[in-house]
Order: C-alpha cells, then structure tokens, then sequence
C-alpha cells in the first residue's frame, strides 16, 4: 500500500482545532473550529475522493480518540457520506505506547513500530491513509515511510496553534504532484518527497542587491 498523509492547514500552517472550539484546546488555543465556515460543498466532495481511496487508517493517538469519538460513534453510517463509510469499514490502526482502550481500532502499534508500519506498506491494496495525526507525519517523514503529502490550505491565519511542521526540523525536497482550488479557496495540493533540497553553492565574491 501506498503511504498517504492528509491535513487541513491554515495558511500560516496551524492544524489544531479545526472541527470545533472545543476540540483541542492545548496551550489555550481559542480559534478552534475555524475550518467548517470555509468548507463548502466543493472541498467536501473532493476529500470524499481522497476518503475513497483508502485501504486501511493509521492514526496517531490524539486524532484517533478525537475520530473515534465522532465519526466511530455514529449510530448509523450515511451511505452517501464517503468519509463515514471509509472510516467506518476500512482498517483502523492507532500508533501509540499509552492508549490501553482502543475498541474503534483493529489492532494498537505500540512496540517496534517502524517494522509493523512496513508490513502494513507491504500489504496488497491501495493507499494506506494518515489524517491529521501531526507528531505521528513528522516521525514518519523522518523515516522515509511517507509517498505522498496531501495538504489542504484553507484561506486564513490563525496566528496560534500546534503547526504541522515545527520551526526547526529536517529539510525536505518536495515534488508538486498536482494542485487545484475549491470554490470556497482551499487549495488541495499533493506532494511527493523528493530527497534533500538543493542550495545555492557559496561562492567567494558576495553579491549585493542594490534598490
């Protein structure tokens, strides 16, 4: 299976908090909720598409309770919701060494878990899918287990809130897969890892920009 992340940033790359206000509100984040004004029905049917390729859901423990709380405690599923169907019939694994209750999922990734997340790669399907779930897409990253980055960036800065990639961390290539904007001006992007990035050599005459 192909190895897929998936988030919803703001432009200033804030994740946190964006069903509800109350949904997370570590380090006194108090912008919560700020995706559902901008995602209309354009957004929704392209990440139904995205939802629609899965195979099987790895999650980090944090996204995991806050799915399972919501979309795993539906009393019935809607047959024409892409998103509530995938969840709820494909695979669900959750990567965590403190979760003990984890009924929503088949199977808690708790010890050596680079080997377990290969065999799951190496299993037959389609796309093995990470929503949310940031400090679980930085250990992947780091490990070279992602194939390709679905960003999601909606028109807005937060100006607070736990961002996707932390202001120090490891330099990445990527490659622009293919790009395209919704009509509410969230801007789905996919990218593919593409090694280190090239730099500028150093050279021994300084160049000095003039206005």
């Amino acid at each position: 299976m192909k190895l897929t992340t998936t988030t919803m940033i703001s432009v200033d790359g804030v994740m946190q908090g964006l069903g509800t206000p109350d949904e997370d509100r570590r380090g006194d984040f108090d912008r919560g909720g700020w995706v559902l004004p901008l995602f209309d029905e354009d957004a929704a049917a392209e990440l139904g598409k995205i939802y629609a390729r899965a195979d099987a859901f790895l999650f980090g423990r944090w996204t995991y309770e806050v799915f399972a709380a919501s979309w795993g405690a539906m009393a019935e599923i809607p047959p024409d919701n892409p998103v509530a169907v995938a969840l709820n019939t494909r695979a669900r694994y959750v990567v965590s060494t403190t979760l003990k209750d984890a009924k929503w999922a088949k199977e808690v990734i708790s010890a050596d878990i680079e080997t377990a997340i290969r065999k799951l790669k190496a299993e037959p399907g389609g796309e093995l899918q990470v929503h949310g779930s940031g400090q679980l897409v930085r250990w992947l990253l780091e490990r070279n287990l992602i194939d390709e980055i679905n960003l999601i960036t909606f028109p807005l800065i937060l100006g607070q809130g736990k961002r996707l990639f932390p202001g120090i961390g490891s330099d990445r290539a990527l490659e622009l897969v293919q790009s395209r904007v919704s009509n509410g001006g969230a801007i789905f992007s996919v990218f593919r890892p593409a090694g280190r990035p090239r730099y500028e050599a150093a050279t021994s005459q300084s160049t000095t920009v003039k206005s």
